[in-house]
């Protein structure tokens, strides 16, 4: 190793950047001096999946190797205000941390939304109730100050976020029973949104380029009113399980008319069925969730087609493969009729297949949808377009397919 321990700082940095984790782990292990280089590189991307993780690594592992954090995935076991502590050592001990993806029991002490003010790097932050909202409930107004506290978000992922009945006391005891949160006023007023920290106040966020909503109501009618000072460029929204198709549809309009004139993105899980009201000029890409029926994916997106779309992607369950490329047939031969106006800018359609196909083989099912796949891509190079079915691939045990995701 003397070879090694003679080239300059720089150079030995350099190699070490270019080994993958694994064989930085290896690596590390010859000697003392060469695991101090290998620091950056080990630390670089941390997964703390438990408390327990969380509370070891604050223990064991020197503050100053933090600073080396750039990714940092971590689960909180509960809202106890010790657990609050832990994350707040490691969040200002990680000046670098560019990617957070925080996976929550339920709600976090309010403490935290200070220390997110001073993450100047920050740029992705996920955050996700992996309990059930209705035992353990996660506050819109938490997650909203959290997210307009960072100096300069760009991508926010929301994943199960429960409604306040400070900003939805119409939901309070109405049928359909949707979760909501209750003694959440105690979060404090935010610099710059004040009091008003529903989902809507998001469209404030000057920085915010892309958006994710997954398993959440999105009915707040404020949507139609939010002050917008973000370019959204990127849009994915799910839908809302404890409500009926035309209200998901209706708060889907709703956000999709705020932010449409900047969007060059949208991944959606509910049906349209009528144009946006206000256009999407820049509407390049459109991706259709699994949870949009065929029968309803040549109106959805037949009501885009004032958007110059050049890519169009359906996700379907294994079984719906054939119903899925019958759908995309009949909107490829509206299209033709139509003529150049009507989706003129069209180069690609792809279909995937979400899940794998649980009741084992099935040749008469295989055949059928053999036969829709070959059927569309005939279709698809008449019209001198490119196009891909992807088959089902497995999932791990105990992986879920959320239920207005948009998977892609």
């Amino acid at each position: 190793m003397a070879s090694w321990h003679t080239l300059p700082a720089e150079m030995q940095l350099a190699v070490v950047d270019n080994l993958d984790l694994a064989d930085a782990r290896v690596f590390s292990a010859v000697d003392q001096r060469t695991y101090a280089v290998c620091v950056p590189v080990l630390f670089r991307d941390v997964k703390l999946a438990t408390q327990a993780d969380l509370d070891l690594f604050l223990e064991n592992v020197p503050r100053a190797y933090c600073r080396h954090i750039e990714y940092l995935d971590v689960a909180i076991a509960s809202a106890a205000r010790a657990h609050a502590d832990a994350l707040i050592a490691l969040l200002l001990a990680s000046p670098r941390l560019a990617q957070l993806v925080l996976r929550l029991t339920g709600a976090i002490d309010k403490s935290v939304i200070p220390c997110f003010a001073v993450l100047a790097n920050l740029r992705h932050l996920t955050i996700r109730n992996c309990a059930e909202e209705i035992v353990a409930p996660l506050s819109e107004r938490l997650v909203v100050s959290i997210a307009a506290s960072v100096p300069d978000l760009r991508y926010l992922e929301l994943d199960r976020v429960s409604r306040s009945t400070l900003h939805a006391p119409e939901l309070v005891g109405k049928y359909p029973f949707v979760p909501l949160v209750r003694g959440d006023d105690d979060i404090p007023d935010h610099p710059t949104l004040a009091a008003e920290l529903s989902l809507p106040s998001l469209l404030a966020i000057p920085s915010l380029r892309q958006l994710t909503i997954r398993d959440t109501h999105l009915g707040d009618p404020r949507w139609a009113t939010a002050p917008v000072a973000c370019r959204l460029e990127v849009l994915d929204l799910g839908s809302c399980a404890h409500e009926p198709d035309a209200p998901n549809r209706l708060a889907v309009e709703r956000i999709m008319s705020a932010v449409g004139p900047s969007l060059s993105s949208f991944s959606v899980a509910t049906a349209l069925d009528a144009p946006p009201r206000t256009p999407l000029p820049r509407l390049r890409a459109l991706h259709i969730s699994p949870f949009v029926p065929p029968d309803d994916v040549v109106d959805t997106v037949a009501a885009l087609a004032a958007s110059p779309i050049e890519a169009l992607s359906v996700q379907c369950f294994a079984d719906d493969v054939a119903d899925a490329c019958t759908a995309l047939e009949a909107f490829l031969a509206l299209r033709a009729s139509r003529g150049p106006a009507f989706f003129g800018k069209l180069a690609r359609i792809d279909v995937t297949v979400a899940g794998d196909e649980s009741d084992g083989p099935n040749p008469a099912a295989d055949a059928e949808r053999a036969q829709a796949e070959q059927r569309l891509q005939t279709f698809c190079r008449g019209l001198h377009l490119t196009s891909r079915v992807t088959k089902p691939k497995p999932r791990a045990a105990g992986d879920r397919l959320r239920s207005n995701s948009c998977a892609f």
